[in-house]
């Protein structure tokens, strides 16, 4: 019987402006995940944090994409796997994306690394999709090739690893729920021309500014013209909590993912912790509780702990 364990980190996704398809992997929070190969082709799920996600795996992220893979080779064998959830669900910092890619990455280590990056993509986004009803790979990407990713195409599969900047990232998630269905429903479904050429000029920009490691043109380049205007209603002081952090020095951020969460990119530790206790005041200033994480962009994703 073979054991696994991983601990599978949280990632940013859209980076501001690139919407579904730009993704960062960050080194905290992270998830603890352990998997066992059984001789049956059961698939058990246990959960020991206490967030009550449910363990029937036809209703569990990590639980459907082993059912998945199961089925694809055909497995005589099932799954044990325990996870411990540091990730919040609903905060905007890929949780369901860690139990989906982490569930791929730990069954592809138990059954000999048949599988490649993309291959372990397209079976987690089978629990992106049981999560939020969409196939979309922007925090999957990154959890599983590291450091920040640009998703191409989810059909077929093309992920393009980009760059990793030497940056400080500073995210903070506000106590308060926002469901990412909830928050694609509330999108537009048609948007200018005039907007769509502003938001690929930033898209691009970003994209260089990473390949170039061009810091001025990456924080020029982290705005969003059509998403960011519509889903931070959601978000208390999402406002406030921008605009201080760039007079704190931020070279800029945003929402992440679908939010309450909001991220910040910095160069130095000093800005990255001025940062963070700003916006704890923030929200302690009108009684919301929070949790802020200060850490660098991970360029390795999830990382193996233990194989016995």
């Amino acid at each position: 019987m073979k054991k696994v364990k991983l601990k599978v980190p949280a990632t940013v996704a859209n980076l501001v402006c690139g919407f579904d398809i730009l993704g960062m992997a960050v080194h905290d929070p992270y998830d603890e995940m352990e998997f066992r190969l059984l001789e049956t082709p059961e698939i058990i799920i246990k959960h020991t944090d206490s967030f009550g996600l449910p363990e029937e795996p036809t209703g569990n992220v990590a639980g459907i994409v082993l059912l998945k893979i199961q089925e694809y080779f055909n497995l005589k064998n099932g799954f044990e796997v325990i996870i411990r959830k540091h990730i919040k669900p609903g905060s905007g910092l890929g949780s369901s994306a860690a139990s989906a890619a982490g569930a791929a990455f730990g069954a592809n280590i138990l059954l000999g690394n048949k599988l490649s990056k993309e291959e372990m993509v397209h079976f987690a986004m089978f629990g992106e999709e049981l999560a939020s009803g969409v196939r979309h790979a922007d925090n999957i990407a990154p959890c599983i090739y590291g450091g920040i990713t640009l998703v191409k195409s989810t059909n077929p599969i093309d992920i393009i690893p980009l760059n990793s900047p030497d940056l400080f990232v500073t995210a903070v998630h506000p106590q308060v729920e926002v469901k990412t269905s909830d928050a694609r429903q509330i999108l537009k479904k048609n948007i200018t021309l005039k907007s769509a050429v502003e938001q690929w000029g930033n898209i691009a920009g970003l994209v260089a500014g990473i390949q170039k490691n061009d810091l001025p043109l990456i924080g020029r380049s982290l705005t969003d013209v059509i998403i960011e205007p519509i889903r931070s209603i959601l978000i208390p002081k999402f406002d406030k909590i921008k605009e201080k952090s760039l007079q704190l020095g931020a070279l800029g951020g945003g929402i992440s993912g679908s939010g309450p969460s909001i991220f910040m990119l910095s160069e130095q530790k000093e800005t990255a912790e001025k940062m963070a206790q700003m916006m704890k005041s923030v929200y302690d200033e009108i009684e919301i509780e929070s949790l802020v994480y200060v850490s660098k962009i991970n360029p390795k994703g999830i990382q193996l702990v233990e194989e016995a």
